[in-house]
């Protein structure tokens, strides 16, 4: 695997460009400066010794050496092999509800917000497990597949927003479904989902999928985001809340019974959020303490430098732009090689 030490260093390169953009520029006002005096044709026969092409072969060159001098200086690395390293762990995946009514602010800043820092929270505590993220409204897609990665789930958690998914709703069933699909195929234990939502499920069964869920050995622990007595749903984060039909605002609450049903026919457990606890990390708690399954990575190990290759490219151009001279060669000047 080729690898950058230092690849800070290769933003350098963009200078080049503007090298060669003033290079054009200097040798365009050159001979503009030439045929003040006369055509180039004949200028060329008054000054046999002067070249045209010889300078920016030079440049040529020079360029070329700066561009693998920066390169260089980037510490190019190869790794020499790939080691195999087993570890123990357990296999998370997160189904993130992100419908309009997780807009809702009886948890503050507001259900989605809490949730996603909750999330981020859980990310730093986690080592040798792997994580996956779901995000879910009216249909369900996979955001991250299931990975060790914690920096690029990260990323991709805090872009969450209620508009990844066009189709409004609350499809649990769904979620866990595709998130059952998501682990992988060699572990038989240790395999965990949690489902983040208000619990208004409006468009499937979710008991019968969490009961298939359990009999894949996979366990479903759900967290309920809102409070009971419910909270109107904001649009767009203005001072406006979203209506039914007859004008009426829509307030959205939680449905904790049917959110404590998903959990019990699933083998884990309902955790309520709150503004005053960390509902993931106490949840992480109980995870950890699960019978963990062996999981498998290739990493690159015993990385090398290979700058010193770029090192004598380079010196072999330096060699060549300090050989070619602005003026021609008159022992050369008959068989005219730059011209």
């Amino acid at each position: 695997m080729f690898r950058f030490e230092n690849p800070d260093f290769l933003y350098v390169l963009f200078v080049i460009p503007l090298l060669i953009i003033v290079f054009i520029l200097k040798q365009r006002d050159r001979k503009k400066s030439l045929k003040k005096f006369g055509e180039i044709s004949v200028i060329s026969q008054l000054m046999p010794d002067i070249s045209y092409n010889r300078p920016v072969i030079r440049f040529i060159y020079i360029i070329i050496t700066l561009s693998i001098l920066i390169i260089s200086v980037a510490r190019p690395q190869l790794g020499t092999k790939v080691e195999e390293v087993k570890r123990e762990g357990i296999e998370i995946v997160i189904a993130l509800d992100v419908s309009n009514s997780m807009l809702s602010e009886d948890i503050v800043p507001n259900r989605l917000e809490k949730a996603k820092r909750e999330i981020s929270r859980m990310l730093n505590k986690l080592k040798e497990d792997k994580i996956g993220l779901i995000v879910f409204a009216g249909e369900s897609y996979t955001l991250v597949p299931i990975t060790t990665d914690y920096s690029a789930t990260k990323l991709f958690l805090s872009s969450i927003n209620t508009d990844f998914i066009q189709k409004q709703g609350t499809a649990i069933g769904s979620a866990i479904d595709l998130a059952s699909k998501s682990f992988s195929p060699k572990n038989d234990k240790g395999k965990v989902i949690i489902i983040i939502t208000d619990g208004e499920n409006h468009e499937d069964n979710p008991i019968l999928a969490a009961q298939k869920a359990k009999e894949k050995g996979i366990i479903i622990y759900t967290i309920g985001m809102g409070k009971s007595e419910g909270a109107p749903i904001p649009i767009n984060n203005s001072s406006s809340f979203r209506k039914n039909k007859e004008g009426n605002v829509i307030i959205s609450k939680l449905d904790e019974t049917s959110l404590s049903k998903i959990a019990s026919e699933g083998g884990g457990k309902f955790i309520r959020a709150s503004n005053s606890r960390s509902s993931l990390s106490e949840l992480y708690n109980d995870i950890n303490s699960m019978e963990k399954s062996k999981l498998e990575s290739k990493v690159y190990s015993g990385y090398n430098d290979r700058f010193q290759y770029f090192l004598v490219v380079a010196l072999i151009f330096i060699i060549l732009e300090f050989t070619t001279l602005e003026r021609k060669n008159r022992w050369f000047r008959k068989l005219n090689l730059f011209n």
